[in-house]
């Protein structure tokens, strides 16, 4: 469908206000700002829906690998050569030897259960801990969550002692209890990881819990962890039929399929907005045509055909839907890639805390602009721009120019 100079000209007429069309051009600046508001509000939800998922994700791996690697037994030997070779494999960022075991931790200031984790020196610098806690740390040196330091009343410098139920000696299950000293103390704002972990070097670990040869896991951190399952068959190649293979995605199955039905369905329900505004197109056009049906009458005598006449009401009407389209783009992604600022100006109109997200651990609101889902909103809202023209548009065009001037 081409648009030619006459179209055009007739087309963006129509769009100037005239004293005696105020009414009809009141409907299409709401029309245009029900469009830009619309689309501007889908992407910026849309983006501060991934921001809080991406944040998740980081947290949630913060402490674990994206894929994991166990042995039914719960020991995995020759652990060393075997991450050797896990490392070796395309799109392996890393791959993490753990000694983990769940320990019954007292103080002076109570007691409460923990999850001890042994990593190896380079791996506990690696990890998000704030400036208080500390690497290097001697043989009977842990660092302990926040949280857990507060309940027990621990400081740098004090001991804890450590009880765990499952360490065998001489082929029977006993408790072993041992103290070791708080050498810091770290925090990383999950308040179910302050609260219940333990971190000591892997070295320790093993000795700990009676495995000194032996790690119960391997974690294992890839180029893209939202491609993991493109790694898991050459990794599960590289293990065998003797170890056991998880990823991120199913063990947070359940956590993702949440955010991903949630993100969808806010995605429906506010892509109603832009239906609406379309509705407010259609019924401006309506208007539009009414209005314009003498003027529609002396260019079919002139000689303008009922095409000509389609593609006018068309590209009017679509000028007004293009063009909020394209306002609420701007808008949008303007307000994403600002959101903090908008945050920050909100909490000091309205008072510290006036944005809040509800969690602990976002200290601010986040935003990650997905170009795809942008693409995909704008499809949407321009599609629906020209089909609420459709049927204005046909009217206008099959307006009977006798019928238009029998009363004028």
């Amino acid at each position: 469908m081409t648009f030619d100079a006459f179209v055009r000209m007739v087309a963006f007429r129509y769009l100037r206000p005239r004293r005696q069309e105020g009414f009809v051009s009141v409907i299409a600046i709401f029309s245009f700002l029900g469009i830009a508001l619309g689309v501007a509000a889908l992407i910026v939800t849309m983006s501060v829906m991934n921001g809080f998922a991406a944040d998740l994700l980081g947290r949630i791996l913060g402490l674990g690998g994206h894929m994991t690697v166990a042995a039914p037994q719960g020991r995995i030997v020759d652990f060393e050569a075997l991450a050797d070779k896990l490392e070796r494999l395309p799109g392996i960022v890393a791959v993490r030897p753990v000694a983990e075991g769940q320990v019954l931790a007292s103080a002076k200031g109570g007691a409460a259960g923990a999850m001890v984790r042994g990593l190896r020196d380079s791996d506990l610098a690696a990890e998000h801990l704030t400036p208080t806690a500390n690497g290097g740390l001697a043989d009977d040196g842990v660092l302990v969550g926040r949280g857990l330091a507060y309940t027990l009343g621990l400081q740098p410098g004090d001991r804890i002692t450590l009880t765990t139920p499952n360490v065998e000696a001489d082929t029977v299950t006993v408790p072993r209890a041992r103290s070791f000293t708080v050498a810091g103390v770290f925090s990383l704002d999950m308040p179910e990881r302050d609260n219940g972990y333990i971190f000591m070097p892997l070295a320790a670990a093993q000795t700990y819990f009676g495995m000194p040869d032996a790690v119960t896991s391997l974690e294992i951190f890839v180029r893209d962890p939202y491609r993991v399952r493109d790694y898991e068959k050459e990794v599960g190649a590289a293990l065998g039929d003797k170890l056991a293979l998880s990823d991120w995605q199913q063990s947070n199955a359940a956590l993702f399929d949440a955010l991903r039905v949630e993100r969808s369905v806010m995605f429906v329900i506010l892509s109603l907005i832009v239906l609406v505004a379309a509705f407010n197109i259609i019924c401006s056009m309506i208007m539009l045509v009414k209005d314009k049906g003498r003027d529609i009458a002396i260019l079919r005598t002139m000689g303008a055909t009922r095409g000509m006449v389609l593609r006018i009401f068309m590209l009017s009407g679509a000028s007004i839907g293009v063009v909020g389209t394209l306002a609420g783009f701007a808008l949008g992604v303007t307000c994403a890639a600002n959101i903090k600022g908008i945050q920050e100006l909100t909490e000091q109109v309205f008072g510290r805390g006036a944005v809040s997200t509800g969690l602990d651990f976002f200290s601010r609101v986040p935003a990650r602009i997905d170009p795809v889902e942008v693409g995909l909103v704008l499809a949407i809202a321009f599609g629906l721009s020209f089909l609420a023209t459709v049927y204005p548009s046909w009217r206008a065009a099959r307006l009977d120019p006798v019928e238009a001037l029998r009363y004028e």
